[in-house]
């Protein structure tokens, strides 16, 4: 249905005017009082390449330009949004300025989330929460982003809107039904909530097997990022990997019963059922391995089956993806997210900080008149069944279905937790793997607590 209701309104865009929309669009209500005298504010990111619009935009971009114009003449600013650094060097730049930055020159910076940490604990960027401007406990800003982005109180940046999904779990609607599953009863357990580890376990049992009895497994339990699935694991068994204490010190909790147990789970499936590295491979062999057609279940992030262009989009046989399974049924499907926060540079006096929040409060709002709940579907039908976008993709994008890893706010996960711990753990036990690490842990958290000084 919702599929139908997609391309109905697709249809209906497309006979719409641009000047019909505009006419009808409400824009917010101007507040008194706030003027930003002329100034140029510069929205930083760290993908779009020039600020200049587009000769013959969209509706919805002329739409776009027009609120913008809106906000720029109501409030007297020039805001724009451009690139400054890139995807590694935003941080950067936005540490480069706040050394020089001054009130004759406004900027906000939207960065990647390994950087942020980096960010807070040296006190780089400001608080948004010390003015009363903006309600950041309205439903636009994203709940477990601004938790994440919490230290102490105060809140050091936002995301509005729901995230992108991270972690699921493909599967190939052929490799099962030849092994006698129907792959519709795996998205009847997601919606009555008894997708549970045993239930892919038992799925594992009848895919992985040997078809000519030659000793040599022919059909493949699952493969994929085992990085995601060590991660998801953890968090579906209410594990984390670093957490704040009761002083609001930031410590590592990958000692836990409920981390360990998960890992030591995540890890004994891969023995079992799991299609590794051929010699010679690549590190991401698993991408074309999957779609080679001997394999069940894959282990990605959404991007990769959803979005314009993915890499399974050349994929022969139909997939179809459900959320991680849950160690209980009743338990939460989880997806950890990983979206770009924006933050303002803490050289700036509270005044101009709180002007700032309110402004990008205004920018960040869905266009006026093309607020449609179900934008987010684009493309998605084309590539998958409906149950893969309407009920797996739909649930992940919202706030109770997302978790932040801390372990971002002392790095990338590859810098933290990479090396000596989730690409070592074939090779050892994850007590043994936690225990060897954890001074490392304990001091890039001591460091990001301001106890201690990085070497």
């Amino acid at each position: 249905m919702k599929k139908l209701v997609a391309l109905l309104l697709a249809l209906m865009m497309l006979l719409a005017s641009c000047a019909a929309l505009a006419e009808d669009a409400e824009y917010p209500e101007k507040v008194e009082g706030i003027d930003f005298n002329g100034q140029k504010v510069w929205i930083a990111d760290y993908w779009t390449r020039s600020a200049d619009r587009k000769d013959d935009p969209t509706e919805e971009e002329q739409a776009q330009y027009d609120y913008r114009d809106w906000i720029n003449a109501t409030y007297n600013v020039e805001a724009y949004q451009q690139a400054d650094g890139d995807w590694g060097t935003n941080a950067t730049q936005l540490i480069n300025f706040n050394g020089t930055g001054t009130a004759e020159d406004l900027r906000l910076y939207i960065i990647e989330p390994g950087s942020v940490g980096t960010l807070m604990a040296n006190g780089v960027i400001a608080a948004w929460n010390d003015q009363d401007l903006v309600d950041l406990n309205s439903d636009k800003w994203n709940t477990a982003d601004l938790e994440f982005l919490t230290k102490g109180g105060k809140t050091y940046g936002v995301v509005a809107g729901n995230s992108e999904p991270r972690q699921c779990l493909y599967f190939n609607k052929r490799v099962l039904e030849e092994a006698g599953i129907d792959w519709n009863t795996i998205y009847d357990m997601q919606a009555n909530g008894t997708w549970t580890w045993a239930a892919w376990e038992e799925m594992m049992q009848k895919i992985h097997r040997d078809t000519d009895n030659d000793g040599v497994i022919d059909i493949y339990g699952f493969t994929g990022s085992s990085d995601d699935m060590m991660l998801i694991s953890v968090f579906v068994n209410g594990g984390s990997f670093f957490a704040f204490d009761d002083n609001g010190n930031l410590q590592p909790t990958m000692n836990s019963d409920e981390a360990l147990s998960a890992l030591a789970w995540a890890k004994g499936m891969k023995e079992k059922y799991f299609y590794y590295c051929p010699e010679g491979g690549n590190w991401d062999y698993y991408k074309e391995a999957f779609k080679a057609g001997n394999i069940g279940f894959y282990m990605y992030q959404c991007y990769g089956g959803f979005n314009d262009n993915a890499e399974l989009g050349d994929m022969e046989d139909e997939w179809g993806a459900v959320a991680f399974p849950v160690p209980n049924e009743g338990d939460t499907y989880l997806t950890v997210i990983s979206d770009n926060f924006t933050v303002i540079p803490s050289c700036y006096d509270a005044e101009t900080v709180a002007k700032l929040v309110f402004l990008y409060d205004l920018w960040s709002n869905p266009t006026p008149g093309y607020d449609d709940e179900d934008s987010w579907i684009g493309n998605k039908y084309n590539y998958t069944d409906e149950r893969a976008v309407d009920e797996t993709y739909a649930m992940l994008r919202e706030p109770d279905h997302a978790v932040a890893n801390r372990a971002t706010l002392l790095g990338t996960v590859n810098d933290v937790l990479g090396q000596d711990f989730l690409w070592s753990i074939d090779g050892a036990t994850p007590a043994e793997l936690v225990e060897t690490n954890m001074p490392k842990w304990q001091s890039l958290c001591d460091t990001f607590n301001g106890v201690a000084t990085a070497e």
